[in-house]
């Protein structure tokens, strides 16, 4: 999954949230010790999400499970379409009216910007710390702690990780096994393999391509020690090793930019390029698109930190303190060992509670060659940070990307192309 971000939404969010600053529920507890511990009488929460096919089902099958354990809880499953952008725009006309709005939603933080700053939202750190619904502490929830930070706006706890995915590297193991070439581990190995592909391919199969480069830029300067931040200087001698790599590979002809076809399974799946970095949730489409004959492998993203992605559910201020409280109990059972368990194996998605996350019938799953290489490769997680303005700073860094390779693979200069990047992206935090 990666990140989604709709410039002109974000921007009517800002408008809709003038006249709604003020929520209709009650007030966010300050301490764990003023929440209701138990739902006594019948409540209802709803919960908006966008998901289909095997993912709904399984929500639909974990939900109804929570129900005959809390039998005064009802859950009403609220689909929004099918993909996340119904999701978000559906989000974002309700708030301008809050009393539309769910109990709690799925939803990127970058969606929510506003809503946080206009108090719209549940800060949930006192029922994380409430020791009778929560888990007394964040480190005892057994989710990791860079996927709470994601789920953070401001600093913020005010989501809880949910379908969550990271990248890895997708490999055509007939190509690379045909050329002698082992799968690269580090990002100067990459490179090697992907020269050697194409020289001994004959430059008909290019090496390796990034399915987002707004997170191939972001994780290799937080590499180089740089966080994303506003300070962060497109032009910098760091950026410009980090875009030269890139676009070096791209002139040269054995790196590859997605470009007219979107996504790299495609080219993948013809066989136009041996590898390529993207989500975990890229498997079911190379299983089915992959060349009759060939076989693909997966491996840790070539990097020391890897990118945490996908969305989190988010509670609205105005539940009533017992909505709140149920909602919560929710979310504890949907992030719990056995809920995990079957989230993951059934939808692909990565598990977010540790215990599954590690445990030896998970890496042997015989459905996906994801679970057998994902402690390794989340070991150190980053996140884009919610900020103002974050995520149009995120989206500029891969319109930027763009230009710079598309100029790289006509073999023109992208001098000028990094010089204009860096007055884009201080536009882009400044708007």
């Amino acid at each position: 999954m990666k990140f989604k971000n709709k410039v002109a939404l974000a921007a009517m969010l800002g408008v809709s949230l003038l006249a709604t600053a003020c929520s209709t529920g009650s007030k966010t507890p300050t301490s764990s010790s003023t929440i209701p511990t138990k739902v006594t009488k019948k409540t209802t929460i709803t919960f908006w999400y966008s998901l289909t096919g095997t993912s709904k089902a399984t929500l639909e099958n974990l939900t109804k499970e929570f129900e005959k354990k809390n039998p005064n809880i009802k859950v009403q499953l609220q689909s929004q379409g099918g993909n996340l952008g119904d999701l978000q725009s559906k989000l974002v006309s309700s708030l301008q009216s809050p009393k539309n709005l769910p109990t709690i939603t799925q939803a990127y933080p970058g969606w929510l910007y506003s809503a946080a700053q206009n108090k719209m939202l549940v800060n949930l750190t006192p029922y994380v710390n409430n020791k009778e619904i929560g888990w007394g502490s964040y480190s005892n929830s057994k989710i990791k702690s860079a996927l709470w930070d994601g789920a953070k706006i401001n600093g913020t706890q005010y989501g809880v990780p949910f379908n969550k995915s990271v990248e890895v590297l997708f490999y055509n193991k007939t190509i690379l096994d045909k050329y002698g070439v082992k799968v690269p581990k580090t990002m100067a190995e990459l490179k090697k393999a992907s020269q050697e592909i194409y020289e001994k391919s004959e430059h008909k199969v290019k090496g390796v391509g990034f399915d987002s480069l707004n997170n191939y830029y972001m994780l290799a300067m937080k590499e180089k020690g740089i966080d994303f931040t506003k300070k962060l200087n497109f032009a910098s001698s760091e950026s410009k090793a980090v875009i030269n790599y890139y676009a070096d590979g791209v002139k040269d002809g054995y790196f590859m930019m997605a470009g007219t076809e979107k996504y790299m399974s495609t080219p993948f799946s013809s066989e136009k390029v041996a590898m390529f970095v993207g989500s975990t949730a890229n498997e079911a489409y190379v299983k089915s698109g992959l060349t009759q004959g060939n076989e693909y492998g997966i491996a840790a993203r070539p990097s020391s930190i890897n990118v945490q992605q996908g969305t989190d559910i988010y509670m609205f201020s105005k539940a009533t303190k017992l909505q709140r409280t149920a909602a919560f109990k929710y979310l504890k059972f949907l992030t719990s060992t056995a809920s995990q368990a079957t989230w993951a194996n059934k939808t692909g998605y990565m598990p977010v509670n540790t215990d599954v996350l590690d445990s030896a019938s998970y890496k042997a799953s015989k459905n996906s060659k994801v679970p057998a290489i994902l402690e390794a490769t989340t070991k150190k997680l980053y996140y884009l940070p919610i900020t103002k303005n974050s995520e149009s700073a995120y989206d500029q860094i891969n319109a930027n990307m763009q230009t710079i390779l598309a100029n790289a693979g006509k073999k023109k200069s992208w001098n000028s192309d990094i010089t204009t990047g860096q007055s884009k992206l201080i536009a882009a935090w400044k708007q």
